[in-house]
């Protein structure tokens, strides 16, 4: 894998964290996280915001793979925190939105020629099979961190597009009360309860109600 400075440096992004940082959150290297980390930095260039306290920067992604751990490592748009919305259209396409500048870019990666696809795929599905020897889940690995190295190093048009696209950030994440469930006891956000019999239940609750014949509408 390049050396975390010199990726940082030629990406301008000396801020953000390095891409090892995102391995170590992610678990492994592959090819979609560093098209995510590429995609990150990119757009927080583009749009020349610092990593948020809150909610000043939105992403929504519209895949749920891998890449969006290097999106929420880089760009500190979270599940949590209400920032990262994610519309799984399984396309690898992303959106951020500066609430503050009020600006959006929408960054797609391309398509690339990857020599060694062909291989990766027949090695994962033998690694999914159970049929892989440690051979196997060797050769896998360096084909995933070459592809990822390619990924790193090549040039930014090869890898991605990014335009200016006019986009309304979603509304605030909302802080809900918390209440007891009739049913099992347990704390639920009041936003998210179900009406039983006159009473509030948490929605497992509410279900395993309706499954059993017994449920009142609301």
């Amino acid at each position: 894998m390049c050396d975390t400075h010199e990726q940082t440096e030629a990406a301008g992004a000396g801020e953000y964290p390095s891409f090892e940082e995102c391995v170590a959150f992610h678990g492994h290297t592959c090819p979609g996280l560093a098209t995510g980390y590429r995609a990150a930095v990119t757009a927080m260039q583009a749009l020349d915001v610092a990593r948020p306290y809150d909610e000043e920067l939105v992403a929504i992604a519209e895949t749920d793979a891998c890449g969006v751990d290097a999106i929420q490592m880089v760009t500190g748009c979270t599940a949590g925190k209400g920032n990262l919305v994610i519309q799984d259209h399984g396309k690898h396409v992303f959106t951020f939105i500066s609430r503050e500048s009020e600006r959006a870019v929408r960054v797609l990666v391309r398509h690339h020629d990857n020599p060694d696809h062909s291989e990766m795929n027949e090695l994962r599905k033998k690694i999914f099979s159970g049929r892989a020897d440690p051979a196997d889940h060797e050769r896998f690995h360096e084909l995933m961190h070459a592809a990822a190295e390619r990924i790193l190093t090549a040039a930014l048009d090869e890898v991605l597009e990014i335009r200016d696209v006019d986009a309304e950030p979603p509304a605030r994440a909302r802080i809900f009360a918390s209440v007891v469930c009739a049913c099992c006891g347990e704390q639920v956000a009041d936003a998210k309860t179900r009406m039983l019999d006159g009473r509030q239940v948490c929605i497992p609750c509410h279900e395993a109600a309706r499954l059993s014949g017994h449920e009142e509408a609301g």
